[in-house]
């Protein structure tokens, strides 16, 4: 099985207790006061956000490594209703929980996750998809660990953000997840018009960016190295890393994030990759 259009192999692995640290140095700096302010996340406040990481973990953990089912989805629940159902269920018991305690699941489960990717084929189908990326199909399980890095690294800005804490955005945290979040490329540009060949550029400046080139093929559009030939792209669009992270996990609209790109070309093009959406909504 292949995935070439979805661009080279990445083996986030190595930066999963980097992140953590990171994180867990952050939580344990926190006053009373912190772990109450809001989020961006509606209804969740910082002590909320750290309980659906803890979810997060718990849930891969009993389903990837366990076998042991989850909840059952409700008659006629689509998968984002059941996440986020699911989700608050667990956040809302997670609030019985000390910070302290809180802080040491974090580590504790994170650690046995370490030990759970680490063993596994990053080749081999994840067994589920992910379906900002590719829809309905089973997905390489390097981008399925990709994805859950990228959940952990944004829920921690997002709880940064709360408190006023800058940090864990250097390029060796924040790279993987830029380039992770364009491997949704081609499927934003799913339903753009354009003949085979036609090439669209994403450019993001800077030590955590690069460029991104996705390339319509008879089929479907695809992630490639450059644009064919060496042709100059249809459509180019630049965008800073933090502007990118926040459009693709919807910290920020796509009309806020057209004030701040750069674009270039086929109006319907760039407009389509702003549309950019790598989480489950």
């Amino acid at each position: 099985m292949t995935w070439s259009w979805l661009g080279p192999p990445m083996d986030v692995r190595p930066l999963f207790p980097v992140e953590r640290g990171a994180f867990l140095d952050l939580l344990n700096t926190l006053t009373a006061e912190d772990w109450e302010r809001a989020t961006v996340c509606p209804g969740w406040a910082v002590r909320d956000v750290a309980g659906h990481v803890l979810h997060d973990q718990v849930r891969r953990l009993s389903a990837d490594r366990d076998g042991h089912p989850g909840p059952a989805f409700e008659p006629g629940e689509a998968l984002p209703g059941y996440l986020a159902r699911t989700n608050e269920d667990f956040v809302r018991t997670a609030r019985q929980l000390s910070p302290r305690l809180l802080v040491g699941l974090l580590d504790r489960l994170g650690q046995e996750l370490d030990a759970m990717w680490a063993g596994r084929d990053l080749d081999a189908p994840a067994g589920l998809d992910v379906s900002w990326a590719d829809p309905g199909a089973p997905a390489p399980t390097w981008l399925d660990v990709a994805r859950e890095y990228t959940e952990y690294w944004v829920h921690q800005q997002q709880i940064r953000d709360a408190v006023g804490r800058p940090g864990a955005d250097g390029p060796r945290l924040l790279r993987p997840v830029i380039d992770a979040f364009l491997r949704a490329l081609p499927h934003t540009l799913r339903d753009a018009a354009a003949a085979p060949g036609t090439a669209v550029t994403v450019t993001v400046p800077g030590p955590a960016g690069g460029r991104w080139t996705a390339v319509r093929g008879a089929e479907r559009w695809g992630l490639a190295p450059a644009a064919p030939d060496g042709g100059r792209a249809a459509a180019e669009v630049e965008l800073a890393a933090d502007t990118l992270w926040r459009l693709a996990s919807r910290g920020i609209e796509p009309a806020v994030a057209r004030t701040r790109a750069r674009l270039r070309g086929d109006e319907a093009l760039t407009g389509a990759v702003l549309e950019i959406v790598s989480i489950i909504r």
